[in-house]
């Protein structure tokens, strides 16, 4: 039988995949074994939170194998979708849903896509004993699905230290502009290659980092869309760590234009490495970047990230401010360590 410490983790898919969701919920998981916890993930296969009849059986199944009493840790992106899988287990078995962010409010859903997946959250929430999510915005989402605000813990994501080098003069050439994101509506990718379209005066150079496979229109509408800025628009796809930290190391400039974050990991990761940033206020962003670490303007607002950019780029005196900014912001940022003690008290808090 499981120890008081253990836990089943119920993901759709592969944790190892780049994504904020995956990374929360594997670095989390590391971080609490490393802690004593004993930390049992139970894969889910499936096009989630769209499954068909046979992922959801498969599911079941899953499920009704795990022992009386377990507790079970449930990623929101199939917890939304498994209320007719949990129903039965709901009093067996001590479960926590994990959201990242709500999946009504992804960005292009079909107004009926998003009515259907609002009501099987929120019937699935009800499941729960203890919903966690990353800030405070996500809380407030998650408690307009009819869940008591006081069911729902913030645990916000860790983050690694990154080398801080001391500031120094930055070889004279073009300003460059880092986004790491998946490509999907939400992540607002279009806006920024509209706002850097205005701008083709100065000197920049776009890198973007993120899968073009989970959403290939998206994808194929961002690369048409970007094929007048050239070579100025540099494509990198999926990144893994080493990589990726090469990125943010010669980067000047972190941008995510967002419409919508449950948190914005991303974020805390520019300004671990020092990097003035550019981003939106959707969601979690408004309380996610630090004051004074980097320019912040209303999600969806093209001109306003276009002006944001501008200053940024015209100016090497403010980005060298919003660096300073980022340093000073980097030191108190929480580690994995730390959060995962906080999600270890709510996990027993169930247990």
């Amino acid at each position: 039988m499981a120890g008081p410490r253990t836990f089943h983790f119920l993901l759709p898919g592969d944790w190892h995949i780049p994504t904020g969701g995956y990374t929360y919920d594997r670095r989390l998981s590391l971080a609490l074994g490393e802690q004593g916890w004993t930390v049992l993930p139970q894969v889910l296969d499936g096009a989630w939170p769209w499954p068909d009849d046979s992922d959801l059986s498969a599911a079941l199944a899953r499920i009704a194998a795990l022992p009386d009493g377990a507790l079970v840790i449930a990623d929101g992106l199939a917890f939304g979708a498994l209320a007719r899988a949990v129903r039965p287990h709901a009093r067996r078995l001590r479960w926590v849903a994990h959201v990242h962010h709500p999946l009504h409010l992804e960005t292009g859903l079909s107004a009926a896509d998003s009515a259907q997946l609002r009501a099987a959250e929120a019937q699935a929430l009800q499941l729960a004993r203890q919903v966690v999510v990353p800030s405070r915005r996500t809380l407030d989402d998650v408690a307009d699905l009819g869940v008591p605000p006081e069911r729902i813990a913030v645990v916000e994501p860790g983050t690694d230290p990154a080398p801080l080098p001391p500031p120094k003069a930055r070889p004279a050439g073009p300003v460059q502009l880092l986004c790491v994101a998946t490509l999907t509506p939400r992540k607002g990718h279009a806006l920024l290659l509209q706002a850097l379209a205005g701008l083709t005066r100065l000197p920049w150079v776009l890198h973007l980092v993120g899968s073009a496979e989970r959403d290939p229109g998206t994808a194929a509408r961002l690369q048409a869309l970007a094929a007048p800025l050239g070579e100025r628009v540099v494509w990198h796809g999926e990144l893994p760590g080493p990589a990726l930290r090469a990125h943010y190391l010669a980067a000047d400039v972190f941008v995510l234009p967002s419409l919508y974050e449950g948190y914005g990991m991303v974020i805390a990761e520019a300004v671990a490495h020092g990097l003035p940033v550019v981003t939106t206020d959707g969601g979690a962003l408004a309380h996610t970047l630090p004051a004074g670490a980097g320019l912040q303007v209303s999600a969806g607002d093209g001109p306003a990230l276009q002006a944001a950019l501008e200053r940024v780029l015209s100016d090497a005196g403010l980005r060298e401010h919003l660096a300073a900014g980022a340093r000073q912001a980097a030191a108190a940022l929480p580690t994995w360590a730390q959060q995962a003690a906080r999600y270890a008290a709510v996990l027993e808090a169930v247990a």
